[in-house]
């Protein structure tokens, strides 16, 4: 490992180690837990969502279901749990128990109430008992009354409000954790902001439904007879939450620190959300999968690309990505290319002649004697569907075609029909009315 590489972040003038933390949830649900993930190698904890004790907590059993695909298992997992179903004065006598052990550990505690003066005690409570940020939950996806979890990170004002009573209360950061069940996430962080929020964490988990038990039909997970619409985590949902983080470091209204949470299991994952503007990486699925050991390899595998490329600092790599990322329209469309195959490489499966065929451009000629692609270059879409489907690493590449070069375009299958279609052109003048 590059030991000399300093993986150390400042998020919101709070000092973390390494920028890898425990998100609020089963994996930090006591100081039993988060003391071996001390030890294990993370940074810090956002602890278990906090509960004033004014409503009964009660955890559906069993309350999580997963998701395979293949030979993957866990691409997801579905989880109908609450906020924590401990006693407060038991939290926050964790809290004591790990700020006297493992000082240097930041702890984070997440609290989330259903009305004004429950935020304020939430907070202040955290806050005297040694928390050193607040993580206001305004995305829990199972808490169904209004006024609280994701039904509190839709209605803005009211997040607004929540964030601006926490503030006043507390001297502390404090950050606002959004729900990705929403269109435009900008909107929420912007009234975040408004209220006082000094950093952002996204994303809580997808509202979904991980499965239907065929035999009983109902969704799972099956709670005696019945199922709900919950929060899905783990790698399904990394391309969402890599979307809202890039959405929002980009928006220089906003230009508040970003905790990225959403499928982060590998080095290169917490890379990516690094590289796209977070500078604290939250995880759970990752956890629940391969257990807090995971930490190591990822400090490993970021401090070895961070060597490699002579990058000594996290700062240096945070929306590193950014200038690179454009709306379509940006896109060079005179620029075309094709596959190309190292065929000297290739095993014979066929795979990209299946794909090609029946969900391409049909531009792959299948030789069956020496079990060989051959490439129709002119009916090629450069969908790269191939690629992704190859078994072999690196066997199909991209491959630039000239300036004059013009692909095939799909025929008919009928051209003698085409005197029977009935359709006049199209001539409305005026501009584009197709604003998005």
């Amino acid at each position: 490992m590059a030991n000399h590489i300093d993986l150390s972040i400042d998020f919101c003038g709070v000092k973390f180690k390494n920028p890898f933390l425990l998100s609020s949830s089963p994996v930090s649900n006591s100081a039993e837990m988060v003391a071996r993930s001390f030890d294990a190698g993370w940074s810090g904890v956002v602890f278990k969502t906090l509960n004033s004790d004014r409503l009964p907590i009660v955890h559906p059993s069993p309350r999580m279901a997963c998701i395979d695909y293949g030979t993957k298992k866990g691409v997801a997992v579905q989880n109908v749990e609450m906020i924590s179903d401990r006693p407060l004065k038991d939290n926050l006598t964790d809290f004591l128990y790990l700020k006297k052990n493992y000082p240097d550990h930041p702890i984070i505690a997440s609290i989330m109430g259903f009305f004004t003066d429950e935020w304020a005690y939430l907070a202040k409570a955290a806050e005297d008992n040694g928390a050193d940020m607040l993580e206001l939950n305004f995305s829990c996806p199972h808490m169904c009354i209004e006024g609280a979890g994701h039904k509190v990170g839709q209605a803005f004002q009211l997040l607004e409000g929540f964030t601006e009573a926490v503030k006043n209360a507390v001297s502390i950061p404090v950050i606002a954790k959004m729900t990705p069940n929403i269109t435009d996430m900008n909107e929420p962080a912007m009234y975040a902001k408004n209220g006082g929020a000094d950093a952002i964490s996204a994303i809580n988990t997808v509202r979904g439904i991980s499965g239907v038990g065929l035999d009983d039909f109902v969704p799972t997970p099956n709670v005696f007879g019945k199922g709900a619409i919950s929060g899905t985590s783990g790698p399904a949902v990394k391309p969402i939450g890599l979307n809202f983080i890039a959405s929002m470091a980009k928006n220089e209204a906003l230009g508040l620190p970003l905790s990225g949470i959403g499928g982060i299991e590998t080095w290169i994952d917490a890379l990516e959300f690094i590289l796209v503007g977070a500078s604290t990486l939250q995880v759970t699925t990752g956890i629940m999968h391969y257990g807090y050991r995971i930490v190591e390899d990822m400090i490993e595998g970021l401090s070895d690309f961070m060597a490699e490329r002579g990058i000594d600092r996290i700062p240096d790599l945070v929306g590193k990505a950014l200038p690179n990322l454009h709306e379509t329209e940006a896109f060079e469309i005179d620029r075309q290319g094709i596959t190309q195959y190292d065929l000297d490489r290739c095993i014979g499966c066929g795979q990209c002649y299946i794909v090609c065929q029946d969900a391409a451009g049909q531009a792959i000629e299948w030789d069956a004697e020496t079990r060989r692609p051959d490439l129709i270059e002119d009916k090629c879409l450069s969908c790269m569907l191939c690629k992704f489907v190859c078994p072999v690493p690196e066997l199909i590449s991209f491959k630039e075609m000239p300036g004059d070069w013009h692909r095939r375009k799909t025929a008919v299958m009928d051209s003698s029909l085409e005197k029977d279609v009935k359709v006049e052109p199209f001539t409305k003048e005026g501009p584009n009315e197709c604003v998005i």
